[in-house]
C-alpha cells in the first residue's frame, strides 16, 4: 500500500506530539492503588527492581514487583499522606544505607537514620543494601575462632571467624542471650558487632541496648531495628542494611559479627509483603523464593583471603522453632545454608541448665578448626562424656545396683553438665575456660561433690589467676599446652584439690 506525502507528514506529526509522553511515562508514574503499605503504579517503564521510588511528602517507596503495564511497590514510609493519582517519580538509585565508623554507638533504622535520639550521623560513604557474595576464588577457610565466652560452645561447637553459625530453639530458651553474651566477649577482640532486631518490641531492643552499653559494648557495635510496630517492608530490609554496613569493614580487612534476631519474623514480613503485592504462595503458604531471601543474605558472610584484605563476617541467624520442630520449612531451609547450628532446648532450660544447649543436636560444620589447640586438647572428649552421660542416664532410672563404671561415668557427665552451666551476661576468658576444662579432663573433679564443682573450678581459676599469672600468659601467648605447662598445672591442680576439700570438709 502506497502512503501520499501528506499521510507520513501526518504520522511523523503524530509521533512527534506523543514522544514527549513516552519520555515522562518511563521516569514519571501515577498511583494506581494505595493501602496496606504497598502500592501500584501505572507508568515508570525504566524502573529497576530494588529501585528507590519517591512519592509525594518525601515518602520513598522501593520497587518490588515488575509487570507489564504497572509497578508493584512497598511503602518505607507512612501511607496516609499519599493517595490515588499522585505522581511518582524514579531516583535511579537502589537502595542504600550509610556505613563507617559513625555508625558505632548508635541505634538506627533500617534506612540507617539514627532513632536513638542522639543527632545526625556522621558518613561520607553509603552502600546499596544488596549485593551479590563474594566469590569461592577470593575466600579462604576458616581458622580463626569467635571467642563467644560461653564454655559449652567454645569447647565442643565452636565458631570461627566468617562461619555461619544459626541459633535455634523455641521462644524463650535463650537465644538472643546467647547473641548478646557473644557480643559483650567481643571487647579488646578486634571485632566490629552489628545486631539486627527484626520484629522486636522497642521495649525489648532498649533492654539489650542498654545492656551493652553497660557492658562497654557499644563503642564496636551498631544496632539496627525494625521494629515490631514497623512495615513489614522495613524489617524485610533490616538485615540486608545490617550486612551492608558490614561489608564496608569487611573489605577494609576487619572482622565483623552479624546477628540477625530473627528470621522466622524476616520470613514472615516477606511473606506479607509478598501476599499484598499478589504474588502466587508457594509451599506451606510461604511464596517459594523464601529459601532465596535467606540464602542471599547468610552467603555474605565469609572470610576473605589475604589478597583480597583478609577480613570476615561472622552470621548468627537466630530462628525460632514451634514445639522443637527444626524439621519445619524456614528451620530447614536455613540449617542448609549455614555451617551448623546451636539448639537449644525448652526441657534443659526448664531444668535449670542454662545455656539451654542440646550438645546431641548442636553441631559446628567447622569443627575444632575454630579453635585453639590449647582448648583443642582440653575438650576433645567432652562431646562423647556427655552422650556416654545421656545414654548412662537412660539406663540408670530402671535399675538400683549400678555397677562402679557406671556410677563413675555418671559422676563425671554430672560434674562436666556443672562446669558447662553459665550465667547470663557473664562470660568466660579463654584461660578460665582452659582451666576448668583441665581440671575436668585430668579428673580433679573426682573428689569434689556436684554441688562444689561450679565453685571449685571459680575458685581454681581465681587461685591461677592470683599466684600463678604467669601460666595465663603463656596459654593467651603460645594458645597451647606445653608438657612442662601440663605437668604444672597438675601440681597447682593437686594443690588446691586439697586446699578445697580442707576448706569445704564441714560442708
Amino acid at each position: 500500500m502506497d502512503l501520499r506525502p501528506d499521510e507520513i507528514s501526518a504520522i511523523i506529526k503524530e509521533q512527534i506530539k506523543h514522544y514527549q509522553d513516552k519520555i515522562e511515562s518511563k521516569d514519571v508514574g501515577t498511583v494506581i492503588t494505595v493501602g496496606d503499605g504497598v502500592s501500584v503504579i501505572h507508568g515508570l517503564d525504566n524502573a529497576m527492581l530494588g529501585e528507590l521510588l519517591l512519592f509525594p511528602n518525601d515518602i520513598y517507596g522501593m520497587v518490588m514487583n515488575l509487570e507489564e503495564d504497572s509497578v508493584g511497590a512497598v511503602l518505607l514510609g507512612s501511607a496516609d499522606a499519599i493517595k490515588e493519582g499522585d505522581e511518582v517519580k524514579r531516583t535511579g538509585r537502589i537502595i542504600e544505607v550509610p556505613v563507617g565508623d559513625g555508625l558505632l554507638g548508635r541505634v538506627v533504622n533500617a534506612l540507617g537514620q539514627p532513632i536513638d535520639g542522639q543527632g545526625e550521623i556522621s558518613y561520607t560513604n553509603t552502600r546499596p543494601i544488596e549485593r551479590v557474595a563474594s566469590g569461592v576464588m577470593t575466600r579462604k577457610s576458616v581458622d580463626q575462632p569467635v571467642q563467644t565466652g560461653i564454655t559449652s560452645i567454645d569447647a565442643i561447637i565452636p565458631i570461627g571467624r566468617g562461619q555461619r553459625e544459626l541459633i535455634i530453639g523455641d521462644r524463650q530458651t535463650g537465644k538472643t542471650a546467647i547473641a548478646i553474651d557473644t557480643i559483650l566477649n567481643q571487647k579488646g577482640q578486634n571485632m566490629y558487632c552489628i545486631y539486627v532486631a527484626i520484629g522486636q518490641k522497642n521495649s525489648t531492643v532498649a533492654q539489650i541496648v542498654e545492656k551493652l552499653r553497660q557492658g562497654g559494648a557499644m563503642d564496636y557495635t551498631v544496632v539496627v531495628s525494625a521494629g515490631a510496630s514497623e512495615l513489614a517492608p522495613i524489617q524485610y530490609i533490616a538485615p540486608y542494611a545490617g550486612c551492608a554496613m558490614g561489608e564496608e569493614w569487611l573489605e577494609q580487612g576487619k572482622d565483623v559479627l552479624i546477628v540477625y534476631d530473627d528470621l522466622s519474623k524476616h520470613a514472615v514480613a516477606y511473606r506479607t509483603v509478598s501476599l499484598l503485592l499478589k504474588r502466587p504462595p508457594g509451599r506451606e503458604a510461604y511464596p517459594g523464593d523464601v529459601f532465596y531471601l535467606h540464602s542471599r543474605l547468610l552467603e555474605r558472610a565469609c572470610r576473605l583471603n589475604d589478597e583480597n584484605g583478609g577480613g570476615s563476617i561472622t552470621a548468627l541467624p537466630i530462628v525460632e522453632t514451634q514445639a522443637g520442630d527444626i524439621s519445619a520449612y524456614i528451620p530447614t531451609n536455613i540449617i542448609s545454608i549455614t555451617d551448623g547450628q546451636i539448639f537449644l532446648q525448652l526441657d534443659l532450660f526448664n531444668s535449670g541448665f542454662r545455656p539451654a544447649i542440646d550438645t546431641g543436636l548442636s553441631v559446628s560444620r567447622v569443627g575444632s578448626s575454630a579453635q585453639i589447640k590449647a582448648m583443642k586438647q582440653v575438650s576433645s572428649s567432652l562431646k562423647l562424656d556427655l552422650a556416654q552421660y545421656e545414654e548412662m542416664l537412660s539406663f540408670a532410672q530402671f535399675g538400683s545396683d549400678l555397677e562402679a563404671s557406671t556410677k563413675a561415668t555418671l559422676d563425671h557427665g554430672e560434674k562436666v553438665k556443672e562446669v558447662l552451666k553459665q550465667a547470663q551476661y557473664s562470660p568466660r576468658s579463654v584461660g578460665e575456660q582452659v582451666i576448668s576444662l583441665f581440671a575436668l579432663k585430668y579428673g580433679f573433679t573426682k573428689t569434689i561433690p556436684v554441688n562444689k564443682v561450679s565453685a571449685f573450678v571459680k575458685e581454681l581459676y581465681e587461685e591461677v589467676e592470683l599466684n600463678h599469672p604467669e601460666v595465663l600468659d603463656e596459654i593467651n601467648d603460645k594458645k597451647e599446652l606445653s608438657d612442662d605447662l601440663i605437668s604444672r598445672l597438675k601440681e597447682i591442680c593437686k594443690a588446691f584439690v586439697e586446699k578445697f576439700l580442707k576448706v569445704n570438709k564441714d560442708d
